[in-house]
């Protein structure tokens, strides 16, 4: 199998998980969201540590550790972005257990043209003219929702920019895929043991008080959500960014599938209108991306035929 077929697997696997993951999260709606977040890094943290072991790369972990321990610039991004991909894991299962699937939906269409505009902002990468339109009609898309709501839609704003956070923050952090999870997980572990113990105290933990199903579902939260992580990182070395770029619209459309037809959420013209406004900027953004993509590949082509 060659090298792009394995990527997109990796990608439709990840993006295909990250999907269904809704279906995961309401079998634990008894539980407090902060709870379930909790549970994820925890356990999360010990399948991936175990893993390692199993794969003998313990002293591989304690290298990556010493030199992110070295560079300071590199240890504060991989814990300042172990902040933002927690803080969109909690806003993901509270949305989703609180009724706001569709919500989600609206966050992860918009999330990629975030993540564009953050690499035109921090990383002075240029967009095309087609691209900066592309982010304008999701703009307004953003604003007529807006005005329909009469306030601004958090959930789906802050979904989108604490993934394109974490995204921006990770973009010349370069770790095994496994072994960065570990270390991500290891750097907010402290914070999710201090409030789990604070949750103990308040007698208002789920975690061996509901039911043994219950119990087995919140320890491998650390599993199914590291699974889709790891498939990710993969497929990311593997594929071009425009191909990653459009693999990635399975999730919202899964989820805004979940939303209408199994959660019967309300879906008004207004809000059709407005996703109809990100569904043409995704249009113009992918097509305007794949263009530009090839016109590097041609221009590259022809410089290596004149240096033969």
């Amino acid at each position: 199998m060659k090298n792009e077929q394995k990527g997109i697997l990796y990608a439709f696997g990840a993006y295909g998980i990250w999907g269904l993951f809704p279906l995961y999260w309401r079998l634990l709606d008894q539980v407090d969201s902060m709870e379930i977040l909790l549970s994820r890094v925890i356990w999360s943290f010990v399948f991936t540590t175990v893993f390692i072991l199993i794969l003998k790369h313990k002293n591989l972990l304690i290298e990556d550790l010493k030199t992110i321990w070295k560079n300071k610039k590199v240890f504060l991004a991989l814990l300042a972005a172990s902040f933002a991909i927690s803080c969109n894991w909690f806003i993901y299962i509270f949305a989703v257990n609180n009724g706001h699937v569709i919500e989600t939906s609206l966050g992860y269409y918009i999330n990629p043209l975030i993540t564009v505009v953050f690499g035109m902002l921090f990383f002075k990468e240029r967009l095309s003219k087609m691209q900066l339109v592309a982010v304008i009609v999701a703009f307004i898309g953003v604003i007529v929702l807006t005005v329909s709501y009469g306030n601004i839609p958090w959930v789906a704003m802050l979904l989108a920019f604490s993934f394109a956070t974490y995204g921006a923050l990770k973009k010349k952090i370069t770790l095994d895929a496994t072994r960065g999870l570990a270390i991500e997980t290891l750097f907010i572990l402290p914070f999710a043991l201090i409030y789990y113990i604070y949750i103990m105290s308040t007698n208002q933990m789920s975690f061996l008080h509901v039911s043994w199903q219950t119990d087995i579902l919140l320890i491998l939260a650390g599993v199914v959500t590291a699974i889709p992580l790891v498939l990710f990182s993969k497929g990311a070395k593997l594929l071009p960014q425009y191909l990653i770029g459009f693999i990635q619209y399975i999730t919202p459309t899964t989820l805004l599938i979940f939303g209408i037809v199994l959660y019967h959420e309300t879906f008004s013209t207004i809000e059709f209108i407005s996703f109809s406004f990100i569904w043409l900027a995704i249009l113009i953004f992918t097509v305007s991306t794949i263009v530009e993509s090839r016109k590097r590949h041609n221009i590259e082509h022809k410089v290596a035929n004149i240096e033969i």
